[in-house]
């Protein structure tokens, strides 16, 4: 995903505000998924906003499973409007043997590749929440392009008990009435 290449160029050329939450120390556990049933669009709901991806509206990932056992991995968003042409991503994902299919290895260009880690999924698949293992990126993704205030608070709940700074999460604009609203990345890509 596009998000992966912000954590390379992130961690290279960027600190990291400190993580003010007690948990920030407490690994994050994957959990298992049905891959097939995994497969699919999913909207990009809310994030920890990084140079690669921010400033995108209407943004989700789309993933096929591959004869070969990999994951075909397409990032598409909108840069800073909806009238404008979407962008598209294309990376290739492995998933690391024995984790449940929850560990990927993402592919960003050879021989880069970044881990991504699935840390919840609902029983029935409409959200899941991936992060990064330092906890410097995280993503709420829906099959839907809006949820409810309820649930996203919900989710963030999650996050901040795996130990995530959840003051650092924008949402990310899925409909043009979103733009603008407190709590949404800018368009712009600031905050």
């Amino acid at each position: 995903m596009l998000a992966c290449v912000a954590a390379v160029a992130a961690s290279a050329c960027t600190q990291t505000p400190p993580n003010p939450n007690p948990r920030a120390n407490v690994p994050l556990q994957t959990v298992p998924i049905d891959l097939p049933r995994y497969m699919g669009r999913w909207y990009i709901i809310a994030h920890i906003p990084y140079f690669a991806e921010r400033g995108f509206v209407g943004s989700y990932a789309q993933w096929s499973l591959r004869s070969d056992g990999k994951i075909d991995d397409r990032f598409v968003g909108h840069k800073k409007r909806f009238d404008t042409p979407p962008a598209e991503y294309h990376f290739v994902d492995t998933i690391v043997p024995g984790s449940g299919n929850a560990q990927w290895r993402v592919r960003l260009f050879w021989p880069i590749y970044v881990t991504q880690l699935t840390v919840y999924v609902d029983p029935d698949y409409r959200y899941t929440i991936l992060g990064y293992p330092d906890k410097s990126l995280g993503w709420i993704f829906a099959r839907s392009p809006e949820i409810s205030d309820d649930v996203y608070r919900s989710l963030l709940a999650r996050m901040d008990a795996m130990g995530y700074d959840t003051s650092r999460v924008r949402r990310v604009p899925q409909l043009p009435s979103q733009v603008g609203r407190p709590g949404f990345e800018s368009p712009g890509g600031n905050d």
